[in-house]
């Protein structure tokens, strides 16, 4: 008689497949976005790939590739041994990672770790299309299929870079971006409450949903625009701080959309005029380190 070992298997076969039901790497991705327009996503988790490009004594910079279900993601990463915080950087048009250099191994030299990601659609290492007329409509349709839009898959790709940095330095990340990419960071920041705060600088709404407003639209356009702007998102990053940088004189985001935008988030929260134009610069990064000192300076 054999009927009791067999039995015995059968059991621990079905407990195996179901321990691997319940497992990370079984984690499907889905998405919602409510009645006012907010989106809420589960992301798929994602694997990677990393090529040490240079190591010393102050820091190692990394390319680290997150392959994700629906295309790779190029990323850069500089860090300092053991960082103090750590940032996922989200950046504006045209940026690129070599412009950032100088800053890398300035902010590692301060301790933190800093995290460049080529999002969906810049037109460098990663794929997809470019932020615009023609990504709007065909997301929209994707949307109403119930398919993952491309603004979306970006927002998930931000959500696995701070898991990433999350589970490899066990610090608090920052979602910090800079003129458009001020505005995907936003959200990521919003629906994701791993992230420790948000630093926007030279950025504001798109102001796609009051042109959809405007344009007499009702149900569904309505709120997927809303589910575009960062500013829907900024009220859900409390009671984390909100830090936004603005110069008086932006040639390309107006200063008043970047205090309206601003105006959005809750307590905490901090507006600050920088010295330049439009984008990251020095004065912002010595703004932004020496508030993050003061926070961090027993840490090591």
């Amino acid at each position: 008689m054999r009927v009791f070992p067999v039995l015995i298997l059968i059991v621990i076969l079905i407990a195996v497949a179901a321990f691997a039901g319940c497992s990370g790497t079984g984690t499907k991705a889905s998405y919602s976005v409510d009645s006012s327009g907010a989106l809420s996503v589960t992301c798929a988790p994602v694997t990677t790939s990393e090529q040490v490009l240079l190591s010393n004594e102050t820091y190692t910079k990394s390319r680290i590739v997150l392959h994700t279900q629906s295309g790779d993601v190029v990323t850069y990463l500089s860090a300092p041994k053991q960082p103090k915080a750590a940032i996922v950087y989200v950046p504006g048009a045209g940026e690129k990672p070599e412009g950032h250099e100088g800053r890398m191994l300035h902010y590692a030299e301060a301790g933190y770790a800093f995290l460049f990601v080529d999002t969906r659609g810049r037109g460098e290492e990663t794929g997809g299309i470019p932020f615009g007329q023609q990504l709007i409509q065909q997301d929209f349709t994707k949307f109403k299929a119930g398919e993952w839009p491309q603004y979306y898959l970006s927002i998930c790709d931000l959500v696995n870079a701070r898991k990433m940095l999350s589970d490899r330095f066990s610090v608090p990340v920052y979602a910090v971006g800079s003129s458009n990419g001020g505005r995907y960071a936003a959200i990521a920041a919003g629906v994701d409450p791993g992230y420790t705060g948000y630093v926007g600088i030279s950025t504001s709404d798109w102001g796609i949903l009051d042109a959809f407003t405007v344009q007499g639209y009702t149900g569904d356009p309505i709120r997927f625009a809303a589910s575009l702007e960062p500013g829907t998102y900024l009220p859900k990053i409390a009671p984390r701080p909100v830090w936004i940088f603005h110069n008086a004189t932006d040639p390309i985001i107006p200063f008043d959309s970047g205090k309206a935008f601003y105006d959005r988030a809750e307590e905490p929260k901090t507006f600050t005029e920088f010295s330049g134009d439009h984008g990251i610069n020095s004065d912002v990064d010595s703004r932004i380190l020496w508030q993050w000192a003061q926070i961090y300076a027993t840490s090591r």
